[in-house]
């Protein structure tokens, strides 16, 4: 049987750790330090061993909050994300000169005393009842460790905060009884270096590292004599002794640190003296948090990478989880974006489509077969002020973007591969004819769609066929679009359109009509560029990624979620797709978005009343999409002056396809071109008419009317009467 201690079996530490919870605490911290004398008086009847006993044994120590670093694939910077610009560094790290500052100011006999310095406090008391007030306090630097431990605890709760740092005796009694165990648990070398990095520094600095970053551009181990006493002098009142608003005031702080060093015998008087008549020398690293910092235009692509990790559950099972994991930072999170290919999106932009112009663009770029989202930009920069913006017009309503646009004839292709999975021939003919009815009744997945005479058709009176899917392709003649999917049925259309990840930005299911053979239903560009993906992947849809690995502050990787790749479609009919889409821009609507030197296949849209413009393309190792038009719906682009350039009309051809044209260019420079599969295809010269988007000076396009998201809802003529509310059709 184990002899039974005395003092009811406790041990010397347990029994020392009630006396310090009652006696001194009761008698000396509380009764002058920080409390007023009737708080110190109601602690001799509340402060009991019991209480003191019932406060956990263990201090529950979170992941200090941390920079979170985003890269691109390359391993570049991007940006630096924070709720508490800090970076944990060791002892080693730091110089000795502002360990040696910290302890003399702060805790001059830290290494003598242990988590409770009694001469402290008997000094403290001695120098209060002098003044009559509390000019002193007494808590040790362990004692401030565990207060800022509870701190960073709180987070930005200011609830939470405020609680953390109220001065009572509950708040006192279960800080020292912490305070006893790290000084048990860590030892002194341990505590002063989390002092150091748990501390804050003012000017939004948090730990040594930060602080010797944010005001002298310098890292912590290259800190020299008077700008350790400076950081030193800042912690008690990081507002007063500012040195940036108050450089006068830091100075005397900082001088008082000096000769406290001095008077400790960690420098010479000479040493202190010397420093003290430099005057403060700052280097200012202004803070830069967030994805408005971002370089290369990346920061809509940043802000993606924060929704995309605050969505996914493999980063938490609740959203509140996955928050505080992000807030908490310390990540470095690699992504998918390469430099070049934003670069390009970017400069293409800038070439074509000015911040200030009355309507908008946005471009993304993904690789096929890996769903890797390479570049993401958009002429509206990312801010609060001017043209500026917050929404990410690239990317649906829930990650950040708006309602989406209709995309027009850049929906044609999906109706076509519905088409060809079914059986039809690339070959099969329709009359095609200027105008006609939408026909009906048109089978739904739910059962069939009854129109009551609503009409479509195409942009001029020449317009007329018969064509077969390759020339009604390259022109895009609407007519024949709408008796392909009347033939085939609206079912394989939507289990297509849904097989290829193309859904609408505003999260709702497509609505089950005829017109949607149009475009007439909005959605991103990275839905149809990941969407166009397929085609160019041997008909393999792979969902849009935009991690490519973390690691958390311990240098642990953590799990990443992973592209979801599925077949959306056989090969035949992707490379049957493919050379449908090579006649669009090489002998199409889409001749100015063709490259140079390398296959590439793409669309043309442009919708009703041309609120929205459009191309869609690929090469077998880039999928783009480019959008302009307004993103709060409201310009027409008739008479408009984009980039510089005046157009009586915007067509998808003249200025999305240069875009896309020019940022694909760059994207792929010095990188592989392989040919793009296709199939011999009939092609039977009828010379009828004219295509969509050719622009001014050419034969004028097809024009496409869908209804404003109704079953076959009306179209819309500049100088002809509504037909059932009006258009917004796609062509």
């Amino acid at each position: 049987m184990a002899k039974k201690r005395d003092g009811g079996g406790l041990s010397t530490t347990q029994r020392t750790a009630r006396f310090l919870g009652v006696s001194v605490l009761a008698g000396a911290v509380l009764a002058g330090l920080a409390l007023p004398a009737a708080g110190a008086l109601g602690l001799a009847a509340k402060g009991s061993v019991e209480g003191f006993d019932e406060i956990p044994a263990n201090l529950k120590t979170p992941p200090l909050s941390q920079r979170t670093t985003i890269l691109d694939s390359d391993g570049g910077e991007i940006a630096k994300v924070y709720s508490r610009d800090r970076t944990v560094v060791s002892l080693k790290n730091m110089s000795p000169y502002i360990q040696q500052a910290i302890v003399a100011i702060e805790d001059a006999r830290f290494y003598q005393h242990g988590a409770i310095d009694v001469k402290g406090i008997l000094r403290a008391l001695n120098k209060n009842a002098q003044s009559g007030g509390v000019s002193q306090g007494a808590s040790t630097l362990t004692q401030q460790y565990v207060k800022n431990v509870f701190v960073e605890e709180a987070g930005d709760d200011p609830d939470k905060v405020a609680q953390a740092t109220q001065q009572t005796i509950g708040r006192k009694v279960k800080e020292l009884k912490y305070a006893i165990q790290v000084e048990k648990e860590l030892g002194k070398r341990k505590i002063l270096q989390n002092y150091l990095n748990i501390t804050f520094f003012g000017q939004q600095a948090y730990g040594v590292e930060a602080a010797a970053q944010r005001y002298f551009s310098k890292h912590a181990k290259d800190l020299n004599l008077e700008e350790s006493a400076l950081l030193a002098g800042i912690v008690q009142s990081p507002s007063r002794y500012d040195p940036v608003n108050d450089p006068q005031e830091a100075t005397r702080r900082r001088n008082t640190v000096l000769q406290r060093m001095a008077d400790l015998k960690d420098i010479t008087q000479e040493q202190a003296d010397a420093a003290a008549k430099k005057p403060i020398k700052l280097a200012i690293s202004r803070p830069k948090n967030g994805c408005i910092t971002a370089t290369d235009g990346a920061g809509f692509f940043c802000d993606y990478i924060r929704k995309a990790f605050l969505g996914d559950r493999t980063f938490g099972k609740t959203r509140k989880a996955r928050l505080k994991r992000w807030d908490q930072g310390g990540l470095t999170i690699r992504t998918t974006l390469d430099r070049q290919t934003q670069k390009s999106i970017q400069a293409s932009i800038a070439k074509h489509v000015y911040e200030d112009d009355q309507v908008a663009t946005a471009a993304t770029i993904v690789e096929p077969g890996t769903g890797k989202i390479l570049g993401m930009g958009q002429s509206r920069p990312y801010g609060f002020r001017g043209n500026q913006t917050m929404i990410n017009l690239s990317v649906d309503h829930n990650m950040g973007g708006g309602a989406g646009y209709q995309p027009g004839s850049t929906f044609k292709p999906v109706i076509a591969a519905a088409a060809l999975e079914q059986g039809t021939s690339p070959e099969q003919e329709y009359p095609s004819p200027y105008r006609m009815p939408y026909p009906s009744p048109v089978q739904t997945c739910d059962g069939e769609w009854n129109g009551s005479g609503e009409t479509t058709q195409n942009e001029n009176r020449k317009e007329v066929g018969p064509y077969a899917m390759k020339e009604a392709t390259a022109k895009s003649v609407n007519t024949y679009f709408v008796q392909l999917i009347s033939d085939i049925g609206i079912c394989p259309a939507v289990k297509m359109a849904q097989k290829m990840g193309i859904e609408r930005a505003d999260g709702k299911p497509l609505q089950q009509v005829p017109s949607m053979t149009l475009g007439v239903q909005e959605m991103s560009p990275l839905t149809m560029a990941a969407g166009y993906a397929a085609f160019a992947n041997g008909g393999e849809y792979c969902s849009p990624v935009a991690i490519e690995s973390i690691t958390d502050a311990r240098g642990r990787s953590l799990k990443v979620p992973q592209t979801s790749c599925r077949t959306a479609m056989s090969k035949k009919t992707a490379d049957t797709i493919n050379t449908l889409l090579k006649g669009v821009v090489e002998d199409g609507t889409g001749k100015e978005a063709g490259l140079s030197g390398r296959d590439s296949a793409g669309k043309t849209g442009t919708t009703d009343s041309r609120y929205a413009a459009w191309f869609v393309g690929y090469t077998p190792n880039a999928a783009g999409a480019v959008w302009v038009g307004d993103p709060q719906h409201q310009r027409k682009m008739y008479n408009i002056t984009i980039g510089g350039v005046p157009h009586d009309k915007v067509y998808g051809a003249d200025t999305p396809g240069p875009i896309w044209r020019d940022a694909m260019t760059g994207a792929l420079a010095g990188r592989p071109a392989p040919a793009l599969p296709t199939v011999p295809i009939g092609d039977p010269d009828k010379g009828k008419g004219s295509g969509d988007d050719k622009g001014p000076g050419k034969p004028k396009p097809g024009r496409g009317h869908g209804g404003d998201n109704k079953p076959g809802g009306g179209w819309h003529l500049p100088g002809w009467p509504d037909i059932l509310g009006g258009g917004n059709g796609g062509w």
